[in-house]
C-alpha cells in the first residue's frame, strides 16, 4: 500500500506552535494549493489544505514561515474522528507532514527588478563602478543592447536538418 502527498501552496495563516501534555511540540497550518486546471474565462481556484508537523518539523514551520510563505511538503493523507461541539461525529482529513522545505529563498524577498533593461542597465553599472577606469592605452568595445527586430522568424514548415 502507498500513502504518499506531496504538495506546494502558500500559508493561510501564521503556523502557531504548540506543545502536547506529554512535551511534544505540533504545529497545525492550512496552506492554499491551486488547482492545475482552469476553464477558460474563469480564475483559478484553489484548494485549502489542512496539515500536521510533529517535533523538529513543527519546530522548523513555526520559526522561519509566516502567513504568505510558499511551502513544499512531503507526507501522507491522515484521518481521524471526532465529535464536535452539538456531538455530531465529524472526520477530518489532513496531512500528515513528514518533509518541509523552502520554495523561495530570501531573494524573493527583495524588491526585484521585473523589467530587462531596467535589470541590464543595473548590472553594467554595478560593473563600471567594480572596476577603476581604463588606461588611455586601453581599447574597451562599446556593446549594445539587441532588439527584438535582430531576430528573424524561422520557417518551420520544413523537415527538421536532424
Amino acid at each position: 500500500m502507498l500513502n504518499v502527498v506531496a504538495l506546494m501552496g502558500r500559508l493561510v495563516y501564521d503556523p502557531e506552535l504548540k506543545t502536547t501534555q506529554n512535551g511534544t511540540n505540533v504545529c497545525s497550518f492550512r496552506i492554499a494549493v491551486d488547482r492545475s486546471f482552469t476553464r477558460q474565462g474563469e480564475e483559478r481556484k484553489a484548494d485549502f489544505i489542512d496539515v500536521t508537523a510533529w517535533r523538529q518539523t513543527a519546530e522548523f514551520v513555526s520559526k522561519y514561515f509566516q502567513k504568505g510563505s510558499m511551502i513544499a511538503i512531503e507526507g501522507s493523507l491522515q484521518t481521524r474522528q471526532y465529535q464536535d461541539k452539538n456531538g455530531k461525529n465529524r472526520t477530518a482529513t489532513e496531512v500528515l507532514a513528514s518533509q518541509v522545505s523552502f520554495c523561495s529563498g530570501k531573494a524573493a524577498e527583495k524588491p526585484s527588478v521585473h523589467d530587462f533593461d531596467q535589470q541590464t542597465e543595473s548590472h553594467v553599472r554595478e560593473a563600471n563602478t567594480a572596476h577603476s577606469a581604463p588606461q588611455k592605452s586601453q581599447s574597451i568595445p562599446e556593446y549594445s543592447q539587441g532588439s527584438a527586430d535582430d531576430f528573424s522568424v524561422i520557417d518551420d514548415s520544413e523537415d527538421l536538418p536532424f
